[in-house]
């Protein structure tokens, strides 16, 4: 399609470490002559064309330009473009927070506001009111000295932050097991495992090998080496970036005078404090300690028939190694949901077909794909988006869905390229990649994946879909550029599409012969949804506290200490001795301090508008899909989060629909 070849011209996927530094450089200079022309203004001088449509105008091109210098880190081969792109990322963070300090700006942004009797559009006004109000954030209402002090913390922060993320990034810890060892797992798995010259198999601790071994390996043993390994992942030297994180976040909300750093974070989200997200984590903490007290007492039974059958010691508790292994169990027994033939069904060009299916018939859309395609890897897939209803492009994706040495190791959505409008008011289209790492084809089978991959590729394609549809004028407020503890509640919406009757048929066929899934299984596969609710939300509760339990402390955190503390205290499961799985939580390093609560914040808003409208209307209905995608998806952060959801709900939000999601009684 010769449309991608323009609109894609500047995706340089095979640059040099060379290439990727002095781009680097010309990308900096160019901003910053921008930023120097608009701060040499005098008050007077200042108009909306010649100060915040400029900026606004550098905003759009610097971010368009980034993502072929940063974006590399997380999925080239080679790792000196991954260490050159690292690089990258950090001389643009640092230029990113000292083009946040520029009080010369800040003067005359305030100057503009206070002085310009033209009318702006309403979302000009709000780019307006946000750059001031993150100007006054960044203290640049403040004396100098203290000015630079942050400035200082904001670059430590930035280049700490790169730092934890390549050492998690980095790891490549191995195991080695003899078969033996891996009872219980299937034999695909562990016919695709790489064997050692003595016979043992290679484990990493990379999602694809360390889930499925915690899940099913019966031997304790087993899963208890790979946990304390797991969770001892780049212990040494990010315990110390953490902590050394969290100083310096306290340091900053002291010198702005915020009571404390989840203070200064809330006071952006629509949770607006800190005091606010402490009450709903232990208000929702109490309602389902009960339910997740009892399904420990069940895993607790089960280990203590099975240490006897197996001839393994039982010490009367269940332990981190247990925790998934018997939450799988459980589904097992009461659902009678065996996964491993369950994902006999979702081999991966299936799942992705109904996918992409799903969405196109949902937000009105048609996705093409890009023959021969300039991509990073022969794994990439390309494709472009139109409106339907006009049959113009809106938008590209990348579809990366394999692991590799050095890539990113989770799942996650990143936006290449902002929707927003060009200088001439044409629309600049935008570009978004999904990164995942499902298990590759073997030579006996397809790449199949679990249930919980399906939902989690219908998650983070959700994002992808936030992306895609933006309509904000604005770079700053394009796609998932939203409050972040709303961020989540678009692509949580859309994981519910993994539990219905007919998405799942759409998604699904059996790798051997397309046959369907067995109505019984799809049933209880279905009635599992509510499975150790009580415990896989107290594990998020956990996640949640203990980010806003070193995010409010007055004191310096030992992140061990808090967190085996909070462990036992909310979980009821001992953290295991020697580890520290805060050292490879990357949302703390990355952008999500002080925000992991939003996860749960968020899914109050999606099982409202799912229950509320899709459920009640139908989950294929094309007028609810399209008030979502007009509502929800397309306005990005040009209007307040609590705004879009009664824009959809045609009301205020409610709790109920969540509690009700998670087995409570309301």
């Amino acid at each position: 399609m010769a449309d991608a070849g323009q609109a894609l011209a500047h995706f340089k996927w095979d640059l040099s470490p060379k290439d990727i530094a002095e781009k680097t450089e010309a990308l900096i200079k160019k901003a910053r002559d921008v930023y120097d022309k608009v701060g040499s203004l005098k008050p007077e001088e200042v108009t909306y064309e010649n100060c915040l449509k400029a900026l606004a105008s550098s905003e759009r091109d610097y971010s368009s330009n980034k993502s072929i210098l940063d974006f590399p880190q997380h999925m080239s081969t080679d790792k000196d473009v991954r260490a050159a792109s690292t690089e990258a990322d950090r001389k643009l963070s640092d230029f990113e927070v000292e083009m946040s300090m520029r009080k010369d700006i800040f003067d005359n942004l305030v100057a503009f506001k206070e002085n310009n009797k033209q009318p702006i559009s309403a979302e000009a006004q709000r780019v307006l009111d946000k750059l001031i109000k993150l100007g006054r954030r960044n203290g640049l209402h403040l004396p100098v000295d203290k000015q630079n002090e942050i400035k200082s913390i904001k670059k430590k922060l930035s280049d700490l932050g790169i730092d934890f993320n390549r050492n998690c990034n980095e790891e490549n810890t191995k195991l080695y097991f003899t078969k033996e060892e891996l009872a219980g797992l299937p034999d695909d798995f562990v016919n695709s495992l790489d064997k050692r010259e003595d016979g043992k198999l290679e484990v990493s601790l990379k999602y694809p090998h360390y889930f499925p071994c915690m899940r099913k390996a019966s031997n304790p043993e087993t899963r208890r080496q790979l946990e304390f390994a797991f969770n001892r992942r780049c212990m040494e030297e990010n315990t110390k970036i953490l902590e050394e994180l969290v100083v310096l976040r306290k340091k900053r909300s002291d010198i702005l005078g915020y009571a404390t750093h989840s203070d200064y974070i809330t006071e952006m989200r629509m949770s607006k404090s800190a005091a606010n997200v402490s009450k709903f984590l232990s208000d929702l903490a109490i309602k389902l300690h009960p339910l997740a007290d009892a399904e420990l007492k069940t895993m607790l039974d089960l280990k203590e028939q099975e240490c006897k059958q197996l001839g393994h010691p039982y010490d009367g508790k269940i332990n981190y190694w247990d925790m998934r292994y018997y939450m799988t169990m459980v589904e097992e027994k009461n659902y009678v949901i065996d996964h491993n033939k369950l994902k006999e069904y979702f081999p991966l060009a299936v799942v992705t077909k109904g996918l992409l299916d799903i969405y196109q018939d949902l937000l009105g859309l048609r996705f093409l794909e890009i023959k021969k395609p300039h991509v990073w890897h022969e794994d990439v897939q390309l494709f472009s988006v139109e409106d339907v209803s006009t049959s113009t492009i809106i938008g590209y994706f990348y579809l990366d869905l394999f692991p590799r040495e050095g890539k990113f190791s989770h799942a996650a959505c990143f936006g290449l390229q902002p929707g927003c409008l060009l200088d001439d008011g044409s629309r600049q289209l935008s570009v978004a990649a999904m990164e995942a790492n499902f298990t590759r084809p073997s030579e006996e089978r397809p790449s199949l994946l679990t249930h919980q991959e399906v939902e989690t590729f219908f998650h983070e394609f959700g994002h992808v879909m936030h992306q895609i549809c933006a309509k904000a004028e604005f770079a700053l407020f394009s796609g998932t550029n939203v409050e972040r503890d709303f961020v989540e509640a678009p692509s949580q919406m859309l994981e519910n599409w993994c539990w219905e009757k007919e998405p799942l048929r759409r998604m699904s066929a059996h790798f051997k012969d397309k046959s369907p899934i067995p109505d019984e299984m799809l049933d209880k596969l279905i009635a599992s949804r509510n499975a150790n609710a009580g415990v896989f939300n107290l594990r998020q509760i956990l996640l949640g506290t203990f980010d806003q339990e070193i995010h409010t402390s007055p004191q310096v955190v030992d992140t061990a200490k808090v967190f085996a503390s909070l462990s036992d205290e909310i979980l009821h499961i001992p953290a295991t001795p020697g580890t520290n799985m805060p050292a490879s939580f990357g949302h703390l390093a990355g952008g999500y301090d002080a925000q992991y609560y939003g996860y749960l914040w968020s899914e109050v808003f999606c099982m409202d508008m799912f229950y509320s409208r899709f459920k009640k209307e139908g989950i294929m209905s094309t007028k609810v899909g399209m008030d979502y995608r007009r509502c929800i998806l397309e306005p990005g952060g040009s209007i307040d989060a609590t705004e879009m959801l009664k824009n959809f709900l045609g009301r205020e939000p409610s709790q109920e629909a969540f509690l009700v999601s998670k087995g409570l009684q309301v």
